[in-house]
C-alpha cells in the first residue's frame, strides 16, 4: 500500500462506473490518490463510484468524466481534465472495454473494429498522452487490463481475444521503450471476475465455471483491484513488463 503523502499523486481510470473498475478506482482512492474516473455513459452510475472514493478517503479530489476513449478527441480531452486538475498523471489504467461476441465466419468488420479501438487503440492514445507528463515527472505506472483471453484465446471472441493479446505486446513494447525513464508497464490478465456480466449467467454456467477454477471460487472485482493497487504502489518500482493473471488458477 502506498504512504499517506500519495494524497498529492493522480490516476486515470478508465471504464470506470461500474464492475472491476470501479472496483480499482475506489482502491486508488484508499491508498490516497486523486482520481479521473472515465465513463462512456450511465453518469448516474459513475457520480455513485465518485462518491464512495470521496468517502473512503476524505480530502481527495475525484473528477467523474464522460468520455468516448475511442477516439483521439475523446482521449484528449479525458488527459486534459487531469492534467488542468491535477498538473500531473502518475498512475493510468486502461480498462475501458467491450465485447461483441460471435463466431468469425459471421464477424462483421465492425464488430471486430469497434471492439479493437475500445479495447486496444485507446490505451495506445491514452497512454501516449500520459507519458508526455510522466517522462517529465521520471516517474509513472501504466497498468493495461487484458484477459485470459488474451492469453490462451476464447472461441467466439477473436475481436476481444486479439485486442487483450495486442494489449499485451503494447505492454511489453512500452516497458522496454519507457524503462530508463522510471516509467513501468505492466498488463493484468482477469479470469472469471463477478461483475454485472458474469452475474447474467446462468447457475449451471457459473457452476460448470467454477469447477475448472482450482481455488474454487469465482473472483471479486477486489481481487483484481488489489493486485493494480500493487502495480501502482512504490513496492512494485521493479516490475515491468510483465502480466499478472488473475484467475484462480483458471488456466493451469
Amino acid at each position: 500500500m502506498t504512504s499517506d503523502n500519495t494524497i498529492t499523486r493522480a490516476a486515470i481510470v478508465t471504464g470506470a462506473s461500474r464492475g472491476i473498475g470501479a472496483a480499482i478506482a475506489e482502491r486508488l482512492a484508499a491508498d490516497g490518490f486523486n482520481l479521473v474516473i472515465v465513463y462512456r455513459s450511465g453518469k448516474e452510475a459513475a457520480e455513485a463510484v465518485k462518491s464512495r472514493c470521496e468517502a473512503i478517503r476524505p480530502g481527495i479530489t475525484v473528477l467523474a468524466v464522460s468520455g468516448d476513449v475511442s477516439t483521439e478527441d475523446g482521449c484528449k480531452a479525458i488527459f486534459e481534465a487531469a492534467k488542468n486538475a491535477f498538473g500531473r498523471v502518475d498512475v493510468l489504467v486502461n480498462n475501458a472495454g467491450q465485447t461483441k461476441d460471435g463466431l468469425a465466419m459471421r464477424m462483421s468488420l465492425t464488430q471486430f473494429s469497434e471492439v479493437i479501438d475500445i479495447n486496444l487503440t485507446s490505451a495506445f492514445m491514452l497512454s501516449k498522452l500520459c507519458l508526455s507528463l510522466m517522462t517529465r515527472q521520471r516517474k509513472g505506472r501504466i497498468i493495461n487490463m487484458s484477459s485470459v483471453a488474451g492469453v490462451y484465446g476464447n472461441a467466439g471472441q477473436v475481436n476481444y481475444s486479439a485486442s487483450k493479446a495486442g494489449l499485451i505486446g503494447l505492454t511489453k513494447s512500452l516497458a522496454k521503450e519507457m524503462g530508463s525513464r522510471n516509467i513501468t508497464v505492466n498488463a493484468v490478465a482477469p479470469g472469471f471476475i463477478e461483475t454485472d456480466m458474469t452475474a447474467s449467467l446462468s447457475d449451471d454456467l457459473k457452476t460448470a465455471a467454477v469447477e475448472r477454477i482450482p481455488l474454487g471460487r469465482i473472483g471479486a472485482a477486489s481481487d483484481v483491484a488489489s493486485v493494480v493497487a500493487f502495480l501502482a504502489s512504490d513496492d512494485a518500482s521493479y516490475v515491468t513488463g510483465q502480466v499478472i493473471e488473475v484467475s484462480g488458477g483458471l488456466v493451469l
